[in-house]
């Protein structure tokens, strides 16, 4: 079953966080997931949308998403992303 990677960002260090997005492409083709949106100015519908940028990534399932968030390599980038950045951060099954 697809699981969706859903980060919440507001990044208040751009140079810091293009550190992070400098390496994340050679650690994110280790893996199977795909990166279906990012999106900086999103249409909010309903409620509140406290952050700035938006990113969705599919990967086939949880283990394959737990196993790019958890890897070395991964764990290296996300010191960058957490230094320049806020994040709310989730994993949630597709449906079949």
């Amino acid at each position: 079953m697809a699981c969706y990677f859903i980060a919440q960002l507001n990044i208040h260090n751009p140079k810091g966080y293009q550190k992070y997005l400098d390496g994340y492409d050679e650690v994110f083709s280790k893996f199977k997931g795909e990166v279906v949106a990012v999106d900086d100015e999103v249409t909010l519908l309903e409620g509140k949308w406290p952050f700035r940028r938006t990113v969705v990534v599919r990967f086939p399932d949880k283990t394959e998403a737990r196993r790019w968030y958890d890897s070395e390599e991964y764990k290296g980038l996300m010191k960058f992303r957490r230094r320049a950045s806020n994040a709310n951060i989730i994993l949630a099954e597709g449906r079949e």
